[in-house]
């Protein structure tokens, strides 16, 4: 938020004054004699606040205040008045000034006016910044991916947000499954609840307990005041429990007694209180052996994984690659301010054949990183830098277009039929199917595709999680 203030006023003197003490303390003056002057200055100056004085010759400052508010609803506006002229000061105040300063001036309260207006608006755009990432990646179509795996998941999310059962969420680091959580708090009846979200493994062990729970003044060092911990802060809404794996034995009894019992007390209390919040829980661990290990508990496992959700590694699903790097980079490039950026056909193959260890999380991070590098609209293949990524998929290219057509020499069948036959199959599994951007690969219609593949007979089903399902 820029420090510009435009000051409003026909008395040269009050311009002066604010000029000379607003610059002095570090902001950006501009003045004008009149309303007039001031909507003209607007566009060029382009001021977060505008002090102005109520009575001047032609416009009224209150009428600069409606335009203002027509124009600029964001903008702080303070009204200068005098003592005589209470009713404009409350008048100013129902037409949405921020503040009003009364005549004569004092410079200590201009400056304690002028900044708190400038915080307030800091912490306005803060939390309207925060609402809007907390509900933008939220929206069901917004998970983006068209992998038979990611739409059974999409119905699984309309299923479960009309319950309250427990889910449990597995997947890699990075595939997503937070998004899936709130994904099914938005779209529940709770959606008007909070959803707060907990790392088990971010929180040291003898903190997370009164992180969840609360705790009550004098529980422990430092506990000078009561806390509500998360079970309590959530109410009625969704509260989200991301790397539940890691929790040790004696925090999983206390963990399995709030999902049974619904109740839990804060740390260095005696009192009992209920919570009625629903629990989302996810890990990338095998819960399965560490129940056999003795690591976990098994009545906790169950309690869980009432309902189950899988989420497939970026890796296995390669034809969302294309849709997601769009999505993504377009994301990026609102938050850089910065148009749509283009994505060449060769940086959406080189993301294809790269195998994304950090699945979903890495892809959105090497495409940031691209776009912040990048001079030009587009994102260019040095900008990745994700250990040769170029490299990586011209090897996974070669691999894929002349693996089959080696195993037919070895069979002493090298004719060109074969040679093409495994090419199309490499092809198509590096589309993961998608017979549309195999065409676009090869350079050939849709139709001449169609004619290939029958004559070969190859069978693309619509989900090639290895190429077997080619033959």
């Amino acid at each position: 938020m820029s420090r510009r203030v435009l000051v409003v006023d026909d008395d040269a003197s009050i311009r002066l004054t604010f000029e000379q003490h607003l610059g002095a303390s570090g902001f950006d003056v501009a003045t004008a004699a009149s309303a007039d002057e001031a909507l003209a200055r607007l566009a060029a100056f382009d001021p977060a606040m505008v002090v102005t004085d109520v009575r001047m010759p032609g416009m009224s400052g209150l009428q600069l205040l409606e335009r203002l508010q027509e124009s600029r609803p964001d903008m702080a506006v303070i009204v200068i008045t005098a003592h005589e002229d209470m009713t404009s000061a409350i008048g100013a105040m129902k037409a949405g000034a921020y503040d009003y300063l009364v005549k004569p001036l004092d410079l200590d309260h201009i400056d304690l006016v002028v900044s708190r207006a400038f915080r307030d608006r800091r912490l306005q755009r803060r939390v309207e910044q925060l609402t809007q990432e907390a509900a933008e990646p939220y929206i069901l179509d917004q998970l983006v991916g068209k992998d038979p795996r990611m739409i059974e998941i999409y119905k699984l999310i309309g299923t479960l947000a009309t319950t309250s059962t427990p889910v449990l969420i597995r997947g890699e680091t990075g595939t997503g499954k937070e998004v899936i959580a709130r994904s099914i708090h938005y779209h529940s009846s709770r959606a008007a609840e909070p959803f707060l979200a907990v790392n088990c493994t971010a929180i040291p062990e003898p903190l997370l307990e009164s992180e969840l729970f609360g705790h009550v003044r004098g529980a422990f060092t430092g506990a000078s005041s009561d806390r509500r911990g998360r079970f309590e802060m959530a109410g009625s809404g969704t509260l989200f429990l991301d790397e539940v794996g890691d929790l040790s034995a004696a925090f999983q009894a206390k963990l399995l007694r709030v999902l049974q019992e619904r109740e839990f007390q804060p740390v260095g209390s005696e009192r009992t209180r209920r919570t009625d919040a629903r629990v989302i829980a996810a890990t990338h661990r095998s819960l399965e052996e560490l129940v056999a290990a003795g690591r976990f508990r098994e009545d906790l496992y169950f309690r869980l994984r009432v309902v189950e959700i899988h989420v497939p590694p970026l890796r296995e699903r390669p034809g969302d690659i294309p849709l997601l790097a769009r999505f993504l980079a377009d994301r990026a490039a609102r938050s850089l301010h910065r148009p749509a950026p283009v994505i060449p056909d060769t940086v959406v193959d080189a993301l294809q054949g790269y195998g994304w260890p950090g699945n979903v999380r890495e892809l959105e991070n090497a495409l940031t990183r691209a776009l912040v590098l990048s001079r030009r609209p587009t994102i260019d293949l040095e900008h990745l830098s994700l250990g040769d990524l170029a490299a990586a998929a011209r090897q996974r290219q070669r691999t894929e277009t002349t693996g089959e057509a080696a195993q037919y020499e070895e069979a002493g069948d090298a004719s060109l039929a074969a040679a093409e036959r495994a090419h199309l199959a490499g092809v198509l599994r590096r589309t993961g199917g998608n017979k549309r951007q195999a065409a676009r690969l090869l350079r050939i219609s849709r139709p001449r595709l169609d004619r290939l593949l029958e004559r070969h007979g190859l069978v693309v089903s619509k989900y090639v999680p290895d190429g077997n399902a080619l033959d």
